[in-house]
């Protein structure tokens, strides 16, 4: 472990330990962290032997928030700050040091490929003691892990921002559909949804779409006076959650009837199911008669049912005519203590192996 370049952040292990043991927590750790296009969150959790079963819920010694880590939405050398900034803030909380962590795991949106976990990787080995085990996944492997206690198996659907389906087998097998980002089409997503109601509003303004509520009430939302002022909000900062914070008007003019909403929503639902249908027929999840049960865990805004028009309820309908054995899941907990819960469990499977190492985007 090197004095990373943002070491200052670090300045409070010195001060607890000048505090003395009722101020420093000396107990093994673990840190879980999901970290997506908005924010970042990492959770510590205090480590439970091996002999033990992991607690339900499980008990969680401090919660910190940072910005964005996808590298590809705010580029490196803002992903690493924020990371080792959220890391650094929830041992603080803890009155822990990275001296008592004993793995890491970290699932982030952009980790696509080893190169990224990779990269991930060495950055981890600046900040943390060698002795620290290491686990970077992409940040549907944390959701998934937050809805099945941080076992791999079934299938996870993320609709919030963006969009991934991600599964997993019990002999390690994993796929994945959509998730490449608002460019090459996360269609169905939060930023798929608000960016196809913006195109709507401007098409039927110009003549070349027809009529929708959509146009009026983004205007609305958004303070604007003229169809064309959208073209320049949009813009102006044109990031993915920005955008995507207007799918609840979406929503809304879907409900009042209005038809280009009810298709945009009706085409995000055929999409995100889509995604979840590729999964499982890739890994078979669903057995050969196509009508074994599988877990499949949703996590997102745009999932959550908060309206009548209720997306999730209509991709588990959509689902269901395919593949009946679907058992959709809510999780209890967040992903971050998905990751935390994700570690645990690797750590467990490799010390039975006696093959306790630093694992990456295998599990």
């Amino acid at each position: 472990m090197k004095r990373y370049r943002n070491g200052e952040i670090w300045d409070f292990e010195q001060e607890l330990q000048l505090l003395g043991d009722g101020f420093c927590d000396q107990r093994e750790v673990i840190l879980g962290l999901d970290g997506d296009t908005t924010c970042t969150v990492c959770v510590c959790m205090p480590f439970i032997p091996f002999a033990h079963s992991l607690p339900d819920p499980p008990t969680i010694l401090s919660r910190a928030v940072a910005g964005c880590s996808n590298h590809n939405s705010v580029g490196e050398s803002v992903a690493r700050d924020a990371l080792e900034l959220v890391m650094a803030n929830a041992l603080s909380k803890a009155g822990s040091t990275r001296f008592c962590v004993q793995a890491v795991c970290l699932a982030v949106s952009g980790v696509n490929h080893p190169t990224d976990v990779e990269r991930i990787m060495n950055w981890l080995r600046d900040i943390f003691p060698s002795h620290v085990h290491f686990f970077v996944q992409n940040d549907a492997v944390a959701a998934l892990a937050s809805g099945t206690m941080g076992k791999l198996h079934g299938c996870v659907l993320i609709a919030g921002t963006g969009t991934i389906a991600y599964g997993f087998t019990e002999d390690g097998r994993d796929a994945r559909a959509a998730g490449a980002g608002p460019v090459l089409g996360d269609w169905g997503s939060g930023y798929g949804i608000a960016a196809q109601a913006l195109t709507a509003a401007i098409r039927a303004y110009d003549g070349r779409g027809p009529y929708t509520a959509l146009t009026s009430s983004i205007l609305r939302k958004l303070d604007l006076s003229s169809p064309d002022e959208l073209i320049g909000w949009t813009y102006s900062d044109p990031s993915w959650a920005r955008i995507a914070a207007l799918v609840p008007v979406v929503v809304t003019c879907a409900e009042g009837g209005d038809e280009v909403a009810n298709k945009i929503l009706r085409d995000a639902v055929e999409e995100l199911a889509s995604s979840v249908k590729a999964v499982v027929r890739r890994l078979q999840l669903c057995g050969e008669d196509g009508n074994d049960p599988f877990p499949l865990v949703m996590v997102g805004a745009v999932l959550e049912a908060k309206k009548k028009w209720d997306i999730g309820r209509e991709v588990i309908n959509c689902i269901c005519k395919d593949f009946p054995g679907v058992h959709p899941i809510c999780p209890k907990v967040e992903p971050a203590i998905g990751a935390a819960l994700l570690a645990w469990n690797l750590l467990a499977r490799y010390n039975r192996q006696g093959n306790l190492r630093s694992e990456t985007n295998s599990p």
